[in-house]
């Protein structure tokens, strides 16, 4: 395999694509902050038992899809492949919890996992997130919902879609399973063989299945909503009437499950359906077993997660976060020798004031510079030559209208006002 080549399920952020990496994660700050979630960063690499006991060791991630590896002190690591976990051990062990409650933090960075690369899924992900941990108030988990609404259409996206499903606390869980398994058990040999698996290790597991084959025997399977606990039907009652409070309009998905053995109660999706397939741009819900499972007190928590490239992919579909081509600001065009030498000191000058400033750095002729200065569409040139030092002079060039304009050397101010900045 050539050396240019890069790992499988990897992608290069060319310098044309940035930008918009760039806008999309601009407005995730902005709307995080009007809702109060200030960003909190970990590791790339946790203790991989974090993502064993939080994730849970029966869901693909753990059994199939994490990069997990002995360090030289023979400690098993793994690479984040998802961001809960790692906040919550944040949490405990920075005690956060001993501050103001709830907790309002968001991430953003790479994650890692081992799967089939496919458009908007690739090992090496970005991930947006965000976690809400010390109140189980309902109006919360709506708070998660809203906020990537918030976000999406401040991006100008349309056509997304919520899906919502409460799937209860462990104890009403327990007589929901019996019932599943009693209706899946007859067709275990029809179910593909992770289903297979599933049934007996982690039954509500089934009902997240991707195969078409399983989503036709399994879709007239128990809802969990009749087997909900008192306390948790009025939770996921209070949440869809908060949902109708905020005109956050949404579809219920019985058969959304998450699949991460950590969430509680409230699950949910937002989906973009003409992504196909691989059409969830984010996802989340409540996870009140967590912190405790990690070591902590019981602390209700309640979070939510976005792909950022799926995210772009949806975004690109409908034309929005376009970005208008720049160039420099202006492009030094010198003769070399000590023209060279001044054009630097000015370049550097300009950069210090927030100017975007180019120059050549091939000796090339002043015909080829300009072309150069063309292609990047530079707003203006900077024409330096002999007898412009010798003046302490300079030529402005305004490269739309082509007017051009003498300035002097030792008055920067003027240059730095034909410039665009005072």
């Amino acid at each position: 395999m050539p050396l240019w080549t890069r790992p499988r399920g990897t992608s290069d952020i060319l310098p044309e694509e940035i930008e918009l990496w760039l806008k999309l994660e601009e407005k995730i700050r902005a709307v995080c902050h009007a809702f109060g979630y200030r960003e909190l960063r970990t590791p790339m690499f946790e203790h991989t038992e974090l993502f064993q006991r939080g994730i849970g060791e029966a869901t693909d991630i753990v059994e199939k899809e994490m990069y997990t590896f002995q360090d030289r002190g023979q400690r098993s690591i793994t690479l984040r492949p998802e961001g809960t976990a790692p906040i919550v051990r944040a949490y405990l062990e920075n005690k956060l919890g001993a501050g103001s409650l709830p907790v309002k933090v968001f991430y953003y960075g790479p994650m890692f996992r081992y799967e089939r690369p496919q458009a908007g899924r690739y090992r090496q992900f970005t991930q947006f997130g965000l976690e809400a941990l010390g109140s189980s108030d309902p109006l919360l988990d709506v708070e998660t919902i809203a906020l990537p609404i918030e976000l999406y259409r401040a991006c100008g996206l349309e056509g997304f879609e919520v899906e919502l499903n409460s799937i209860g606390c462990p104890s009403c869980r327990q007589e929901y399973r019996k019932e599943l398994v009693a209706y899946a058990g007859p067709l275990r040999q029809e179910l593909c063989p992770s289903c297979q698996s599933r049934l007996d290790r982690n039954p509500m597991r089934l009902l997240d299945c991707k195969e078409e084959g399983c989503r036709r025997l399994l879709k007239d399977a128990p809802a969990i909503e009749d087997y909900l606990c008192q306390e948790c039907s009025s939770h996921f009652s209070q949440v869809r009437s908060y949902l109708g409070a905020l005109d956050i309009s949404y579809h219920l998905n019985p058969h959304l499950v998450r699949g991460f053995d950590y969430y509680t109660r409230t699950v949910f999706e937002v989906t973009f359906p003409k992504l196909g397939s691989q059409d969830a741009i984010g996802a989340g819900g409540r996870y009140d077993g967590l912190v405790e499972e990690c070591g902590g007190q019981p602390t209700p928590a309640v979070g939510f997660a976005v792909g950022v490239e799926r995210l772009l992919l949806a975004l690109k579909s409908q034309g929005k976060l376009k970005l208008e081509k720049k160039g420099p600001a202006v492009f030094i065009v010198n003769f070399g020798g000590r023209t060279k030498v001044k054009a630097a000191q000015l370049a550097q000058s300009l950069r210090r004031e927030g100017f975007w400033a180019e120059m050549d750095y091939l000796d090339r002729s002043i015909r080829a510079q300009m072309k150069s200065a063309n292609r990047l569409r530079a707003g203006y040139v900077l024409v330096l030559g002999e007898e412009e030092l010798a003046q302490k002079k300079v030529l402005l060039r305004d490269m739309e209208t082509g007017r051009e304009e003498f300035y002097k050397l030792d008055e920067p101010e003027q240059l730095m006002k034909a410039l665009g900045r005072v």
